[in-house]
């Protein structure tokens, strides 16, 4: 029923390429899988696995972000929170912290949130990251959890997509008139 493999990448802006290869690529070990750029524009990837990673454009006059402790309440026009990100063992959560620590990199304490283990620092954009290990015995994608002691109307209709609210179309797009158009990176893939 779902069609989605997952986040191809998420892409964010920096205005220093330099600082924010040397966290992802070189602190974290994200190698680099594609760049592309000129004057003005650039986006790196970075590998986060077989399917994913983080991509960053540099723009000129984007600024760092104010550093947000994940999670707290926010007013006004906000949209993003934090990346999180899951590591295969307790042993890597360790390792990843002592690796910014022995750096001389911020990163917290273990918290531990009942169903996961998490740490969490900045990256040199102002990026709330987390970094988690998952409980073994609390597996939220085969073992789904619902705490929420006073739901709003919509939650209250459960946690599966009320698929009548929004069905698939009866006309689907023939194939002699689908149409893709050029993106910026097209032009340099020749």
């Amino acid at each position: 029923m779902n069609p989605f493999k997952g986040i191809h990448h998420v892409a964010m802006a920096t205005g220093d390429l330099g600082k924010t290869i040397r966290f992802w690529r070189d602190l974290l070990r994200m190698p680099i899988i594609g760049t592309f750029g000129d004057k003005g524009y650039k986006q790196y990837f970075f590998r986060l696995s077989e399917t994913s990673s983080i991509s960053f454009f540099q723009w000129e006059g984007v600024e760092p972000v104010h550093e947000k402790d994940p999670g707290r309440v926010q007013r006004g026009p906000f949209v993003f929170d934090h990346i999180a990100f899951e590591v295969d063992s307790e042993e890597e959560l360790w390792r990843l912290k002592d690796r910014f620590q022995s750096n001389g990199e911020w990163i917290s304490e273990v918290i531990d949130h009942g169903i996961i283990h998490s740490i969490y620092t900045f990256d040199p954009n102002g990026i709330a990251l987390e970094f988690t290990f998952q409980k073994k015995d609390q597996d939220l994608q085969n073992h789904p959890l619902y705490f929420d002691k006073s739901p709003d109307t919509v939650s209250s209709e459960g946690m599966n997509p009320q698929l009548s609210l929004f069905p698939d179309s009866t006309e689907p797009t023939p194939q002699e008139q689908r149409r893709t158009y050029k993106g910026l990176i097209s032009d340099y893939m020749k």
